[in-house]
């Protein structure tokens, strides 16, 4: 397939710079395996699962067929008053991936309605057992939970922030963004051991300001994905976990990134042994394939909140398209491609495959000042230019596009996050043509 006509006038393109893109525009038209295929007929290797969602590799034939089959069957039925043998059949295996003692499952649509999803549960559920003061949340400087207002107010980018500030929710703070560029800017598969406590600052600055008591919950992704793959202190996870013990506070772990495999482990919470009180999720679910989002949360949270006369909504909330019967025959399907092909084990062996080939093949290029690798992921940063923050490294990605790989620029970065099925050759596709980039816009 090649060559396809269309026009570009109509449709208004996220987080893209539009004008730059008709100007040179990059469409794909079909995919398969690890590579897509270009409106102009080039092949390109996708070296960031799509935005971290195809674990599996593009056109899979049983989560394409399970689709078909579930389309022939049950097309969609409401999710209100009623609901569909697929979402309960999801909800069931997903709950029983989860780490501890997660294990109900609310669905939505995307990792934007999951974050704002679980705030409102944070907010419930302290409402419920008779502390509606809680209405404080915590997220984390350079943090990313999605595009709705509450994800937002507790996310840390400021450039999602700056145009939206005046609508935001008023009682939010933030924890110190937690890395280290001088100590630590090169990481590869080890949690940085830092000599500080980066957590210091909660206990005696940011709770005693608001009061612990008023606190509903905080929000962090284990490994901060879209600010570019920066990964916590060793022992961060666990000391956020027994100050949140300590004063009541939930913890929300948004693994809409690290969720379902990409760490080796189905989710980071497993690979830092440690388990929030919710767990929000999305992309991988599906592999990308179709919409799907969704909150795991402890029973207890649940349990709280069934309350009041049992022919009156417990919980006003939820979306149209919550556990969509096609959305969840997709993610079984997924589900299933995972555990029958052992991805997850292979995401951790070939993390590791990745990993060495960034730290052998980019460190030490013009401009780089670090390289951050952990589970099938890695993020080289770069030297801005002076007085044009994110030109250099938009530059590269726009050349390694050319060059026939898809990287993701995020701010000062250059990210590869590869679907699980990636092999050796890719790898070092990916890694010697991002390093050509490099050295070109040096």
């Amino acid at each position: 397939m090649s060559n396809v006509e269309f026009t570009m006038d109509n449709q208004w393109l996220p987080f893209t710079p539009n004008r730059q893109f008709h100007k040179d525009p990059r469409v794909f038209v079909a995919a398969d395996g690890m590579f897509f295929t270009t409106h102009d007929g080039r092949r390109v290797l996708d070296g960031v699962s799509s935005l971290w969602c195809v674990a599996a590799g593009h056109n899979r034939r049983p989560i394409n067929e399970a689709i078909k089959r579930q389309l022939d069957t049950l097309d969609y039925a409401t999710a209100f008053q009623v609901s569909n043998d697929q979402a309960f059949l999801a909800a069931e295996r997903i709950a029983s991936l989860a780490p501890g003692d997660l294990d109900k499952v609310l669905f939505c649509n995307s990792g934007s309605e999951a974050a704002d999803t679980s705030l409102k549960v944070a907010l419930a559920y302290h409402r419920a057992r008779g502390e509606g003061h809680r209405t404080v949340f915590i997220g984390r400087e350079r943090s990313y939970h999605g595009v709705g207002f509450g994800g937002m107010s507790v996310g840390g980018i400021p450039a999602n922030r700056k145009a939206f500030g005046a609508a935001l929710l008023p009682r939010v703070d933030h924890l110190r963004f937690a890395h280290d560029p001088v100590n630590h800017a090169y990481v590869h598969g080890a949690e940085p051991v830092w000599s500080e406590d980066p957590l210091v600052e909660l206990e005696a600055r940011i709770l005693p300001l608001h009061d612990p008591s008023n606190v509903a919950a905080i929000i962090v992704e284990p490994v901060v994905g879209s600010a570019g793959w920066y990964i916590p202190p060793k022992g961060y996870l666990k000391r956020l976990r027994e100050i949140c013990d300590k004063h009541g506070i939930l913890l929300i772990f948004d693994e809409v990134i690290t969720g379902f495999g990409r760490l080796g482990k189905p989710f980071a919470a497993d690979y830092y042994g440690v388990v929030p009180d919710m767990l929000n999720f999305a992309k991988c679910v599906t592999n990308g394939v179709i919409p799907m989002g969704g909150v795991i949360c402890r029973g207890k949270l649940y349990d709280a909140i069934m309350q009041g006369p049992e022919h009156v909504v417990e919980f006003f909330h939820g979306y149209t398209y919550s556990g969509h019967p096609v959305a969840c025959a997709a993610a079984i399907a997924t589900l299933d491609l995972f555990r029958d092909e052992d991805l997850f084990a292979r995401a951790g062996t070939m993390g590791t495959a990745l990993g060495d080939a960034m730290h052998s093949g980019l460190k030490g290029l013009p401009n780089v000042v670090g390289l951050r690798t952990l589970g099938l992921a890695g993020a080289v940063e770069l030297a801005p230019i002076p007085g044009t923050p994110g030109k250099r490294s938009f530059d590269i990605f726009l050349e390694c596009f050319h060059q026939g790989v898809l990287v993701r620029a995020a701010g000062e970065n250059l990210v590869l996050a590869p679907s699980y099925v990636v092999e050796p050759a890719h790898i070092d596709q990916m890694v010697s043509t991002l390093a050509a980039a490099i050295k070109k816009h040096a």
